[in-house]
Parts: structure tokens; C-alpha cells; sequence
């Protein structure tokens, strides 16, 4: 019989494979200016007082909740490098906008709450195009992040 740890361990891994062994995805121009475009508004209507951060991590969701619930977060430069802005700014809001999902889904940091997250990001995403962007960098990035113990580089993938 599989044991629950088991069985996450392998949805780990499985989507960890997707994300490194696919080769990054070609992504049009028009499409990243629509993610940034949703990405910009969303971000306008967070609710908080963001603080930029070369230094600062939570280290589980409910320190970041526990600071959303004081209308702060903080936001760290290395968690939103990405590979397809094409200006640092819009990783910023990318993970300001993905931090608030953690918090409305009140998801933690595993795979599961990751998945959660992304889904209440994808209800809003206005085509699939950005669905797919935002499972790579949701789904996919966290899976290889936890299959490996440490940031992977950073791509887009459509496996």
C-alpha cells in the first residue's frame, strides 16, 4: 500500500522531471506583454504594504500570514527571478500577487499549497497562454525547488 508521503514524494518528483528535463518553452512577445499587462493589475489591487527585500524570507505561510494579517509583506529579490520579464519589477509583482494566493487559499509551501495557490491565480488569468506561464512558474518551479533542495533555474516549460 502507498503511503500518503510516498505518494506526494512521486507527484514531487514526476513534476520536478517536467520542469527539468523539458526544454524551455518559446513564449510570443504579445503574450509576455499581456502577463505583465495582468500582472501590473493585479498587483494594484493588492492590499498591502509591500516591502522589497535583498535579504528578507519567510521561513513557513504563517509568518507570511502572520505579517499580511498587519497589511505588510515582504517581498525577497531572490524569489521571483525569472527568465521571461522583461523588467525585474514584474517578477516583484508576480510574487507579491502569488504570496496573497498562499494567504487568501491559506495554503503553505508544499506542493499541495502550491497547486492551491496557482489555482486561485489561474481562475483569474485572462487566456491560457498565462495559465500555462503561471503553472510552470507555480507548479512546476516549486516541484523542482522541493525535488531538488535548491532553486532551479529559472525557465518557462510547457511539457
Amino acid at each position: 500500500m502507498i503511503t500518503q508521503k510516498h505518494a506526494t514524494a512521486s507527484k514531487v518528483e514526476n513534476l520536478a522531471r517536467l520542469y527539468l528535463e523539458s526544454k524551455p518553452a518559446r513564449i510570443s512577445d504579445e503574450a509576455i506583454a499581456d502577463l505583465c499587462d495582468w500582472l501590473m493589475s493585479e498587483f494594484q489591487q493588492l492590499p498591502l504594504n509591500l516591502q522589497f527585500s535583498d535579504y528578507q524570507r519567510y521561513s513557513n505561510a504563517e509568518e507570511m500570514f502572520a505579517d499580511i494579517e498587519q497589511n505588510q509583506l515582504w517581498v525577497s529579490a531572490d524569489t521571483y527571478d525569472t527568465s521571461i520579464f522583461p523588467n525585474p519589477i514584474y517578477g516583484f509583482f508576480f510574487q507579491a500577487v502569488h504570496d496573497y494566493d498562499h494567504y487568501l487559499t491559506k495554503s503553505d509551501f508544499s506542493l499541495e499549497g502550491e497547486i492551491a495557490a496557482y489555482k486561485a491565480t489561474a481562475k483569474r488569468a485572462p487566456s491560457l497562454e498565462i495559465q500555462k506561464i503561471l503553472y510552470s512558474e507555480i507548479v512546476l518551479r516549486s516541484a523542482a525547488y522541493l525535488h531538488l533542495g535548491h532553486p532551479p533555474t529559472p525557465m518557462v516549460v510547457f511539457p
